[in-house]
């Protein structure tokens, strides 16, 4: 069903039409926060219009523990409301502005898990930290790469970014400081819900995927590069991360990305068998973009990476590790070929050595206070419509 068909009357741009219908957790004045539907520019109150508890609890863990037929149900029955104008007199009372609405965490979050799948994102950094050397590490092509985050600073979109501060080294001192990141940066990627958990000690293959994995958001992995790049050997990421990972409102059911599959990018080698996917791939076909104080940045290619969300799923169980609902799990940075195509400011300044110059004349190297970065995202629906993923925003405040 596109835009056009809905007795809503939306524009046949909109990235909220009846083809996307993403979840999220909303409130209104007076009201304590519930399940909504994003609809053109109005939210459904999907507490008021079903009855139904599972979406009176503020998060979305609950109806997402139903599993694949719940979730399928639940779909079918809101394309007939927003298709047959039998349904418009029971429907339309129940929906809320936009610009009314205040939007809140979608997910309880479980556990957090953050990959490191772009090759052209790798690479950069490999040339950059590694001139003499190979760009990407010996393990890179055999598995997806990834560190466990903290859930606990897992945050909504629109959450203050407070610089961090933590211990520094520069290359040309003998011992580390203590003060501000100077080297505040973002990571544009995307994010997998997990809908439904695992037992322990069972793997879950490539097949499975859809079985387990209720939608897709963006996220925003906050870095401070100077603490990390101390702290990091030889356990990888700790304070450098853990500080903040902002995720928007905005949770696009998995069901609504068939168009949007493509085949990843060939793999030399062929990976291990727990991880070959060339019967069922799940390349997506989702565009980026990165804009900072307005000015847009950079427009990342999700489809360019190596490792997809089915294999980082494969490989995140393979050992045994049980998922549980609202766990989150993200791509890591998505970086393309081009210049224009880096996900984050180490790339696109080359590690500070090549400014980025904006339109004011002003230049970045990383991020200064009072800058506000927002990444959105839309992918092919049907008919040649776009399906969007909100926006995930962060104004960057001082050091406290």
């Amino acid at each position: 069903m596109t835009a056009s068909t809905s007795w809503l009357g939306l524009p046949p741009d909109t990235g909220f039409g009846p083809a996307n219908l993403p979840y999220g957790i909303f409130s209104t004045s007076g009201s304590g926060p519930r399940t909504g539907v994003g609809i053109g520019d109005h939210v459904l109150d999907l507490a008021a219009a079903t009855g139904d508890p599972l979406h009176a609890t503020g998060t979305l863990n609950a109806f997402m523990a139903t599993g694949p037929a719940a979730w399928a149900a639940l779909r079918t029955r809101l394309t007939e409301w927003f298709s047959d104008p039998v349904h418009r007199r029971t429907v339309e009372p129940n929906l809320v502005p936009r610009d009314q609405v205040t939007m809140h965490l979608p997910i309880e979050v479980a556990d957090y898990v953050d990959f490191y799948s772009s090759q052209h994102h790798a690479e950069n950094l490999g040339r950059m930290f590694r001139p003499d050397s190979a760009a990407l590490t010996p393990n890179w092509k055999h598995l997806p790469i990834g560190y466990h985050g903290r859930a606990g600073t897992v945050a909504v979109s629109g959450t203050p970014v407070v610089r961090p501060c933590g211990q520094r080294k520069d290359p040309t001192e003998d011992a580390p400081t203590f003060g501000p990141s100077q080297r505040l940066d973002i990571e544009a990627e995307v994010g997998f819900v997990v809908g439904v958990g695992s037992d322990l000690g069972a793997a879950v293959p490539l097949r499975r995927f859809p079985d387990h994995v209720f939608g897709v958001c963006l996220v925003n992995d906050w870095s401070s590069r100077d603490l990390q790049a101390w702290e990091y050997v030889p356990l990888g990421p700790f304070l450098g991360k853990s500080f903040l990972t902002s995720i928007a409102p905005w949770v696009v059911p998995l069901a609504a990305l068939g168009a949007a599959r493509v085949a990843p990018p060939p793999r030399d080698p062929q990976p291990l068998r727990y991880l070959r996917d060339d019967d069922d791939p799940w390349g997506l076909d989702i565009a980026l973009e990165v804009r900072l104080n307005g000015e847009l940045l950079s427009s990342p290619p999700f489809r360019e990476m190596y490792w997809t969300p089915a294999q980082q799923l494969a490989h995140l169980t393979v050992n045994g590790a049980s998922l549980r609902t609202g766990d989150l799990y993200a791509s890591g940075t998505v970086s393309g070929p081009g210049t224009h195509e880096r996900g984050s400011f180490i790339e696109l300044s080359w590690g500070g050595a090549e400014p980025i110059t904006l339109a004011d004349g002003t230049t970045r190297t990383f991020l200064d206070d009072g800058d506000v970065v927002v990444i959105t995202a839309t992918a092919p629906g049907p008919d040649g419509s776009r399906l969007s993923f909100g926006e995930v925003t962060g104004r960057v405040e001082p050091a406290r």
